[in-house]
């Protein structure tokens, strides 16, 4: 007789699995509360226990680790003395081992776990069960890690067949890199403690593929992406598969949703008010972002912003899509439209487009994504870089003559919020909640100024500034007066401040000196 062992936290799937090994004729060892289940359904299973002599040990740390359980699994069949010594103490060939693991990744998502708790979700004979099924694949054990594999098997068993040597080399792999997977997360929670944040001691980028891609950054070019076992993806309603460029835009788009967090008092506050932001985002690069009390306002702003980049470019929203607001985004060719809902006429107009890809996304995914070590490849290896640090508005020094009026206050908040996520050397030009200009990835700053406020136009009479680094020469401020800007956000530090505070008071401008500096590279 052929036997299983079935222990699974996520036990989807796990019945009719169950239900085809017993019909195969597979005798099947399972833990505690797998085993209960199994039963509830009608599948007949072996409390583990029965086999070891133990009852499970420490509040269930200890289960299955035991010679009996582990020697049937890595017994190599056909080294006659490993046999023999199975029957001599009677232990029986376990062939199939299917085991997923306590789910440690989505218990430390959770922001007021605690370390105790996190710890609890620590697996020990999972994985241990894991790494010896794996390892045995060349002796006939099978291991399987997660539901999506159970179908393969179960059309095995149906047919009277056993995986190959090469099928159940890949269900090795995958099995190993599971195990990879979840120690890399434990790691990573452990160097960062309760909610904090760390630079790793050894930086393991283990995750499982989530999708293969048409093609990367240029169609010669294979490419896939791969997201951690658990962590949330935005769920796909409709439209053509998700392709590498549309990713690297998504993610832009979603970090620009990302509102300043003022405090009370602040003159400023106002900002929080609205109820909606837009962003609009083409190869990485904001060409319309809007606050408005209603999503289809904040749409047509953000649109009016820059019409012509807006073509072909990806729309994010954190306030659910109704249907003016999707009459508003029709009247363009868009690769994607992303918000946390929509309305039922809202779809039915996107239904008429059949190739865009519309999105839903879990309300907190934007600030989540700002909140994570950010890692990028370079000479051969990788660069890691803390999340940037939340800046505090009421830190800011206003180093001009003239205080910013309350709009402008207003203004200067939502511009900056903005330019932290635009190319540096970047600039932006807003006004009323709207960023009318925009530029970045300029070799000096004088230009991108020059350039965002060419691109404001009339807009730009009355607006602010915002640029993610020093002015080094007062001709960038120059550039911002000559726009038509009323006022100006930057870091400080030059060594010519004095100077690009003198040309601001000739100006008439308030100039204020942000707290950190956000260059994008």
């Amino acid at each position: 007789m052929r036997n299983a062992l079935i222990s699974v936290s996520d036990r989807t799937g796990a019945l009719e699995l169950g239900r085809a090994l017993r019909g195969a004729g597979y005798a099947i060892y399972a833990t505690g509360g797998t085993q209960a289940f199994l039963a509830q359904g009608g599948v007949e299973a072996i409390e583990v226990g029965e086999l070891t002599g133990f009852p499970p040990l420490a509040d269930g740390r200890v289960k299955t680790l035991h010679p009996k359980v582990f020697a049937g699994i890595l017994a190599d069949r056909e080294k006659h003395h490993h046999l023999r010594e199975l029957e001599q103490h009677a232990i029986p060939r376990i062939d199939v081992v299917v085991c997923n693991l306590y789910p440690f990744e989505s218990a430390v998502r959770r922001p007021d776990v605690t370390l105790a708790e996190a710890v609890e979700q620590i697996d020990i004979g999972g994985v241990t069960l894991i790494r010896a099924a794996a390892k045995n694949f060349a002796g006939q054990v099978c291991v399987l890690v997660e539901p999506a594999q159970y179908p393969s098997l179960i059309a095995h068993l149906h047919a009277g067949t056993h995986p190959s040597l090469e099928e159940r080399r890949a269900l090795a792999l995958r099995a190993f890199e599971r195990v990879a997977e979840y120690d890399a997360a434990i790691a990573r929670y452990m160097e960062g403690g309760e909610g904090g944040a760390a630079l790793p001691g050894s930086l393991a980028l283990t995750m499982p593929l989530e999708s293969p891609l048409r093609y990367g950054e240029n169609p010669q070019a294979r490419a896939a992406f791969y997201l951690p076992n658990g962590q949330p993806f935005p769920e796909q309603l409709q439209g053509k598969a998700l392709s590498y460029n549309n990713l690297l835009d998504l993610d832009a788009a979603l970090r620009l949703l990302v509102r300043p967090t003022v405090p009370a008092g602040h003159p400023g506050i106002a900002a929080a008010g609205p109820l909606v932001r837009v962003a609009i985002v083409k190869h990485t690069v904001p060409c319309g972002v809007a606050h408005r009390s209603s999503v289809s306002e904040a749409v047509r702003a953000a649109l009016d912003a820059d019409r012509i980049s807006a073509f072909g470019g990806i729309v994010a929203a954190d306030g659910p899509i109704d249907g003016p607001a999707a009459q508003a985004l029709g009247e363009f060719f868009l690769e994607i439209v992303a918000a946390p809902a929509y309305t039922d006429d809202a779809l039915a107009l996107f239904a008429k487009k059949k190739n865009l890809r519309v999105l839903r996304i879990e309300p907190s995914l934007p600030q989540r994504l700002i909140g994570e070590l950010r890692v990028r490849s370079a000479l051969g290896g990788v660069l890691a870089d803390e999340p940037d640090p939340s800046y505090e508005p009421e830190a800011w020094r206003v180093v001009s003559q003239r205080q910013p009026t309350p709009q402008e206050w207003r203004d200067l908040l939502f511009g900056w919020g903005i330019v932290r996520w635009v190319k540096s050397n970047g600039a932006v030009i807003a006004k009323d909640a709207v960023s009318w200009g925009v530029c970045g990835g300029q070799t000096n700053r004088v230009w991108a100024v020059s350039i965002a406020g060419e691109r404001a136009g009339e807009h730009a009479r009355g607006s602010i500034c915002a640029t993610d680094g020093f002015f080094p020469f007062a001709d960038g401020l120059e550039a911002a007066a000559a726009a038509g800007c009323t006022a100006v956000v930057a870091p400080g530090g030059s060594i010519r401040d004095a100077e690009v505070i003198a040309a601001a008071d000739r100006s008439g401008i308030s100039l204020v000196f942000s707290t950190h500096r956000y260059f994008l590279h």
